[in-house]
Order: structure tokens, then sequence, then C-alpha cells
């Protein structure tokens, strides 16, 4: 049967629930070139996070960007794209997606709002759907209102939203907010929308109206309430910073309750992708960056940055090292105090404890590599390797020039320039011969007396 000819021939899927995201905001108070969207939280785009959560509950995703943000249509791909060519206002952007609403239920989301769950969302579209509600919005309760529009109800329906400027002294004074996420029939979405006008001081189409038609159109309107860390929106550095403190919480919640131990938790960076599996123990202000994995039973020690990298069963990294992408740490290896290791490979067992740098390196298991030691894997055109052999010992101060092989038991000595490959159980020995001239230091001290009283 070919697989091809029978999906071009089936029916297409109904789409019964779309979620209309709308990602046009240039970050014009973020101070940035790079869209508002694509200004990351733990190690990935905001926007990611609502493509994520909203393809868990949606059947269709709809992301509509301002002209010129191929980065945002890249990373919303494979779903739907539209521009918003002029930016109008939040009314117009929607308006951007009407071809794309569907048959039933729409939810206008904000890229720039990216830590709503799937729960929150799911509790937004079954309201929608509680068969008297005709548009439900989302709504929180925050500990500082501030400037928030505040959700006006009666009897448990929304009567209206005020802005915080237009508001009076008992309106300020309820505690609701609005979040800005609407959820509607497409039919009635779309009716509403184009009956939003732009009579206002900037001359834009505001969302927000909509509750305001949907009112006045006499259909029910419902808050939902959901926490406010879900439904802050970012728009400066400052609650940027205050997002990614939110996230970083959800982070270091989920790793304790996977089985980790945070020694002290507020100090621990995590990105959204990092794996630890139980029984791994992380100290104090570590940073993991993207794709990492630290296996069972490892050790973090404390100020260690680790990016890119495989952490094996029962290895000790730290403290202060840095593990850099494609470094691959094998089980109850160690990697110690202040050495940094990059696109290596350090077998079961072997040691690097101190001071030492090892690029594009493969070392076998059982290998211990002395303080000092360097692969000087860069010759300032071409990256090349360095193999060191399980079981081999490298004194202290090496300096290992790539491409080099290193056997099986070797013993390099202290001090060594490595220039050449070493058989299995060699010693090799890459310095000068050291010479002692009786006298000289104090003739040494002599002559540069002499020069100084001479001026």
């Amino acid at each position: 049967m070919n697989t091809q000819t029978d999906t071009a021939v089936s029916a297409p899927a109904r789409i019964v629930s779309t979620a209309v995201i709308l990602a046009a905001g240039r970050g014009t108070r973020m101070k940035s070139q790079r869209p508002k969207v694509m200004h990351p939280l733990a190690g990935q785009p905001m926007l990611r996070y609502l493509l994520d959560n909203a393809a868990q509950v949606f059947d269709r995703i709809v992301v509509v960007v301002g002209p010129d943000m191929d980065d945002v249509a890249a990373l919303a791909a494979p779903h739907h794209v539209v521009v918003q060519m002029d930016r109008l206002g939040t009314g117009h952007a929607a308006r951007q997606a009407e071809a794309a609403f569907g048959t039933e239920d729409v939810a206008v989301l904000y890229g720039d709002n990216p830590l709503i769950t799937p729960g929150t969302m799911r509790a937004l579209l079954d309201q929608r759907r509680s068969g008297d509600t005709g548009l439900a919005l989302l709504a929180m309760e925050p500990a500082d209102p501030a400037r928030y529009g505040r959700v006006v109800t009666r009897d448990g329906r929304v009567e209206r939203i005020v802005e915080w400027a237009d508001a009076t002294a008992d309106e300020r004074a309820i505690r609701l907010c609005n979040a800005g996420v609407l959820c509607a029939d497409a039919a009635d979405f779309r009716r509403w929308l184009n009956e939003v006008g732009n009579d206002n001081a900037q001359g834009e189409y505001y969302l927000g109206d909509v509750v305001a038609r949907a009112v006045a159109d006499g259909r029910i309107v419902r808050a939902v309430v959901a926490p406010e860390d879900e439904l802050r929106g970012i728009n400066s550095r400052a609650e940027l910073a205050q997002a990614e403190a939110c996230v970083q919480a959800r982070l270091r919640q989920a790793v304790m309750d996977g089985g980790t131990t945070l020694v002290a938790p507020d100090t621990v960076f995590l990105c959204v992708d990092t794996v630890l599996e139980p029984d791994t123990v992380v100290h104090p202000n570590v940073v993991f960056g993207p794709g990492v994995h630290v296996k069972t039973g490892a050790e973090i020690h404390a100020f260690s940055h680790i990016e890119g990298a495989t952490v094996g069963p029962d290895a000790q990294i730290g403290p202060y090292a840095r593990l850099r992408p494609g470094s691959d740490v094998g089980a109850k290896a160690r990697v110690g105090n202040f050495v940094e290791i990059k696109a290596t490979t350090l077998g079961a067992g072997a040691k690097a404890n101190h001071l030492t740098y090892l690029g594009n390196a493969t070392v076998g298991s059982g290998a211990n590599i002395g303080a000092g030691t360097i692969t000087c894997n860069y010759d300032g055109v071409f990256k090349h390797r360095t193999e060191i052999g399980a079981g081999s010992f490298i004194g202290s101060d090496s300096v290992l020039v790539a491409p080099v092989r290193v056997g099986t038991g070797v013993i390099t000595a202290a001090g060594s320039v490595i220039t050449h490959d070493v058989p299995d159980d060699a010693m090799a020995i890459g310095r000068a011969r050291q010479a002692n001239k009786a006298g000289h230091a104090a003739s040494f001290r002599e002559r540069l007396k002499n020069r100084k009283e001479r001026g």
C-alpha cells in the first residue's frame, strides 16, 4: 500500500480548536534589535514555550509575525505563519489570522506571555465549551495589581474590562486583572474582531475591545483565574529577568522531585533541556547550558559550568570546572578544579584533576592527566585530535601537540612537549637537557648591579 497516496486522498482533519499566537512585537522597550519573542528563557526562545504548550491542547497553531521576522517564522515552523505587514494593534494582528481560524474554538495568545501551562489553556478551552460561555478570558490576582486593566464582574460574569488610567478608585481596588488572552467560537470571534474600531489616541485596533463587543452582543463572558507566574507579560529586561526566575524555580523543583539534590537551589541555573538523573548532587553556583545530561550518582561541585556535555554515572566534576560542547565524561571519571575540556571523551575512571585544558581529545579509561597539561589542538586554521591510551600517565605541565597519539600505558615526563606519536608502554621525554653552570648566578647578579649603577 502506498502511504503517501492514502494520505493524499484522505479527508482533511477537522480543525476544532485553534491557537493564534501574536508574535510581531519588536521589543522596543527592551532596547533590542532582536524580536521580543526570540529572547531566551532558560536557554530557549520564549516563543518556544508557548508553541510547545499550545501544541498539547489545540489542533492547530497559527503564529502572527511582523515583516522581516524570518527567524521567528523559522522557529514557528511547521505551524502556519501569517505576516502583519502594518502593526496596527493586537486586534489588527489577530485579524490577519482569520482565514486560519478553523471551524470551532479560537484562542488568541501572546508570544511575550510565554509561561501559560497546558493545564491553564485546557481550563480556558473547557470554560468556553461549558455551555453558556460565549467568550472566556484569562485573569489573575497579582500580589501588586499596579497598572493592570481590571476585570469588572457581576454574579460570575465579566461585565467589562477597564484600563487602569480610566478606572475609578473603586475599580482600581478590584484585585482581578486582565491577562489579555481570549477564547471564543471562530465565527463569533471573526465578527467581533471586525467590529472593533480604532477610535483612540494611537489609532490602533485593540484585542481587548472584543470583550465589549461580546457583552454588547448579549453573550456571557467569564474569566478563568490562573496564577500570576503563568500570566506575567514580558515587555522589558526587568520583566524578562522576573520570568527567568519563574522558569528556574519550576525547573529546580522538577529536578528535585526527580531525585536530584540541589544543595543551594537558588544558586543553580538550569536549561529547559537539562537532564539530571536520580541521585545526582549539584553543589552551589553551578550553571548548566543547553544540551547537558548528567547520569545517576554524578556529583557537580561548586562554580562549575557545563554545556553540551554528558557526565557519566558516579563521575566527579569540579569545583571550578568547565565542560564545553562535545564533552563526554565516563563513569567514575574526574574533572577537577580549573580544568576545561571541549569536544573530548574522558574514559571510565580517567582523571584530570588540576589546571588542565583538553580540547579535541580522546582519553582512555584509567588515564591520569597531570596538572598543567595542555592539548594544542588548533594550528590557526584546523582543529586536530589528541589520543591518549588507557592507563597512561601524563606528567604535569606536558604539552601534547596535535595531531598526536599517545599509546596505552604510556608515561610522559613532567614538562615534556610531545610532538610525535608514543608507542604503548613507552616513556616519552620531550624537554631540553638541564645544565648547571657553577657560579653563574652570582656573576649574573653582579653584572646586573653594575649596569644599574651606570644608569
